[in-house]
């Protein structure tokens, strides 16, 4: 009975135990967490600052499996096949499974102590800017820099977002979608650098590169990240940016494996949670017996901020490549914009903003890989007709609710138990209590359910 242990207590590796137990590991695991927290879903970090969620609701379901929290691994003898710790533990391993995440990339700004610059990764973090007063200066425009700047807004602070890029979100998002974005943060109240970059610090104030002086109590950094591999380098692991894995999530060491944040797989270290769990799954499988392999995950993002409807499906670079058939949607006096690539009626990529009610469509089809329909008009104004299947037709492991990786399966099993309503279901399995972005695809599928078991009764009568 091969023993599992897993360094990290993040939602890649609560995910992994969850599905190894799934496919049927009885053997013991063993998982090594330093945060002093649960596992929790980090996806949601922004609505725990904004406090439209207490930190409770975010943490997930336990495990079986023996956690142990503010244990931080410290080495590997991959001889013996032994994890050492902080505690002066050795835990012994058949198994061993990196899932060590990633740790902020922290500029370096003249005249910027420590205690006026707070990454945003963590609980612990979300309870230190929570504490914050004054008018507050976010640094970096991507997807965590703009779900933190509308969320400390909504907390009533004045929120200045400075990007050394010229539109937000540039990984995501084409110039027109990112003007759209702007705008809206804007008329939200947010005050917008765009190109520019901090160069110092003062009591209260950021001074930028063009001289302007922005108030600044406390600095908010969402300026990347770093794959965490200090453990795997000293264990002489192959890495490079992040933990070299194969299709098989195996390191150089056959023994150990890497997901998550901390994972390179073919050149890529994507930093998805879409990633992590689609990896979880995968190595799950693997342990069992099973013979799939991970070819990587399709980028999907939807854009976590209160009211506003954004997600960016796929390669951003294909929206202007010029080798894919383009459909362009403008409607800027109403802040609706949608754009999507496609080659062989497939979608390569996407960007929809004010659209909610395409989104749970789209991101589908391009999830399934399947062909849009010849309407693609009625497609982006969500006309019932042009949705290709309900979504009970959908794969069972289709999952509905990103914020918290809800499957199909799990939502009409809790309806199969009892909930039969969308808050009933939101109970039973957290769906729609993230970002509430699948609130209507939900919806659709307890009425699709229903009426499915009407049918079946009077077939039966």
């Amino acid at each position: 009975m091969r023993r599992i242990v897993i360094v990290g207590n993040g939602p890649a590796a609560h995910r992994l135990v969850e599905r190894l137990r799934a496919h049927g590991h009885t053997g013991p695991i063993t998982v090594l967490g330093a945060e002093r927290h649960p596992a929790y879903n980090r996806v949601l970090l922004g609505s725990v600052l904004e406090r439209s969620l207490p930190a409770e609701s975010v943490r997930l379901p336990e495990v079986d499996a023996e956690v142990r929290l503010r244990v931080t691994a410290t080495g590997i003898d991959r001889d013996r096949r032994v994890v050492c710790t902080d505690t002066g533990e050795h835990h012994p391993y058949d198994v061993l499974v990196l899932a060590t995440g990633s740790r902020a990339l922290l500029p370096e700004i003249t005249g910027l102590r420590e205690d006026r610059i707070q990454p945003l990764r963590t609980l612990a973090d979300c309870e230190r800017i929570g504490g914050a007063s004054g008018p507050l200066a976010v640094l970096g425009g991507g997807v965590l820099g703009v779900e933190a700047a509308r969320a400390l807004l909504a907390r009533g602070h004045g929120v200045t977002l400075v990007h050394p890029h010229p539109h937000l979100m540039d990984r995501q998002l084409d110039p027109a979608g990112a003007r759209l974005l702007a705008e809206r943060l804007s008329k939200l109240g947010v005050e917008l650098r765009l190109g520019r970059t901090a160069t110092a610090y003062r009591p209260g104030r950021l001074i930028l590169d063009s001289s302007e002086v922005v108030p600044a109590r406390l600095v908010i950094a969402c300026t990347g990240v770093v794959p965490e591999t200090a453990l795997a380098v000293r264990a002489g692991l192959s890495v490079r940016r992040g933990v070299v894995v194969d299709d098989q999530l195996r390191t150089s060491d056959p023994h150990v494996h890497a997901i998550g944040d901390c994972a390179e797989h073919d050149d890529a270290t994507p930093g998805l949670i879409s990633s992590a769990w689609e990896q979880a799954e995968v190595l799950a499988e693997l342990l069992s017996g099973g013979a799939v392999r991970y070819l990587g995950t399709r980028a999907v993002t939807r854009l976590k901020a209160r009211g506003i409807d954004l997600v960016s499906l796929g390669s951003v670079s294909a929206l202007d490549s010029g080798e894919a058939e383009v459909v362009t949607l403008s409607d800027p006096a109403r802040g609706r914009y949608a754009k999507l690539a496609l080659r062989d009626e497939r979608i390569t990529g996407a960007v929809l903003f004010g659209f909610p009610e395409a989104i749970a469509s789209v991101t589908q089809l391009h999830d399934r890989d399947l062909a849009v329909p010849a309407d693609r008009l009625a497609l982006l104004l969500g006309t019932p007709t042009a949705v290709p299947e309900a979504p009970v037709e959908l794969p069972d492991e289709a999952v509905l609710c990103r914020c918290n990786n809800v499957t199909k399966e799990s939502l009409t099993t809790a309806w199969q138990g009892g909930a039969r309503s969308v808050p009933d279901l939101a109970r039973a399995t957290r769906a729609t209590t993230g970002c509430g972005g699948c609130v209507d695809e939900v919806a659709r599928l307890c009425t699709t359910l229903a009426q499915r078991a009407e049918h079946q009764e009077e077939g039966a009568a």
